[in-house]
């Protein structure tokens, strides 16, 4: 019957009979050990995204706010208390270890090409999402959900009578 020996494991790798996890036998070098980025392992919490997209959306030129009505009128509400804004308003991610998909829903300035809107929103989500995350994006989504006229009011435009 022949025995085989068990080998010893350090973090998640296995250690060949004989060395230390220093590097081989007690000369007190460190194996290489490869490239660092293969070392473990980094997951991007889907409210990361949805943060880095919605700041990005926000620096488009046209883009009024994020958010339907109901989800802005809940928003001015949580605005008002300190600590409470919220940069994720409108923005949905679905994030992967690889890929993110992101859908927004937003409201322009009337008078702004919706087109030209959408598209310079898309490029930034994009561009800040992958560069920040290193994911690649592979759709973002818009929702047109409202015009921002000139005349109307906002929660977000009136002062408060009472401070």
């Amino acid at each position: 019957m022949t025995e085989t020996a068990q080998q010893p494991e350090e973090r998640g790798r296995t250690l060949e009979k004989g060395t230390s996890p220093t590097g081989n036998g007690t000369s007190g070098r460190r194996a290489p050990l490869g490239d660092p980025a293969t070392r473990g392992r980094t997951t991007i919490a889907d409210g990361v995204v949805e943060k880095i997209a919605g700041l990005a959306a926000r620096d488009v030129e046209g883009v009024h706010a994020l958010g339907s009505g109901v989800s802005r009128g809940f928003g001015a509400v949580r605005d008002r208390v300190p600590g409470g804004r919220s940069v994720t308003r409108g923005v949905r991610a679905e994030v992967g270890e690889v890929q993110a998909a992101l859908d927004l829903d937003i409201v322009v300035d009337y008078g702004v090409s919706i087109v030209a809107v959408a598209h310079g929103v898309r490029e930034n989500v994009i561009a800040a999402v992958e560069r920040m995350t290193g994911l690649e994006v592979i759709e973002v989504n818009i929702a047109v959900g409202d015009v921002k006229l000139p005349d109307d009011t906002d929660d977000d435009d009136q002062e408060q009578r009472v401070q």
